[in-house]
């Protein structure tokens, strides 16, 4: 599997405004712009930090992923997302060595990247997910 970097840390949030006022104001990290995913129930917010990005996810539905995760375990880290070259060929890969894909096929995530997503199970209880960008 050919890994590049860190490509986000997502952050479930109840707030992205809320939120936005340590980012901004105490540690003047700039929201560089908003998206609503509305596949995911969520709207995102990224703020950059040199190659990386930390990614707010707020939930736009109680269906979505992020609202029952906040319900379970309070706002905080969700996942994290490494940055991968072939998406396709990392996703093969990792299924023919038997580990446990939430997504078998790409789809389409915030900022146009194409992502899928590694079971926690697989990972020792960390959402991994995976980012062509």
């Amino acid at each position: 599997m050919n890994t590049s970097v860190i490509d986000h840390i997502g952050i479930a949030v109840k707030s992205i405004d809320d939120s936005l006022k340590f980012w901004e104001t105490t540690l003047g990290i700039k929201c560089t712009g908003r998206e609503t995913v509305e596949d995911q129930k969520v709207t995102t917010a990224f703020l950059p930090i040199r190659d990386t990005e930390v990614e707010l996810l707020e939930p736009t539905s109680e269906e979505s992923a992020i609202a029952k995760f906040i319900e379970k375990k309070g706002e905080g880290i969700h996942h994290i997302a490494i940055r991968v070259d072939n998406l396709e060929a990392c996703l093969a890969e990792l299924k023919e060595s038997g580990v446990r894909l939430i997504d078998e096929t790409p789809r389409l995530g915030a900022g146009g990247a194409m992502i899928a997503f590694v079971h926690p199970k697989s990972t020792g209880g960390i959402l991994l997910e995976l980012s062509q960008r």
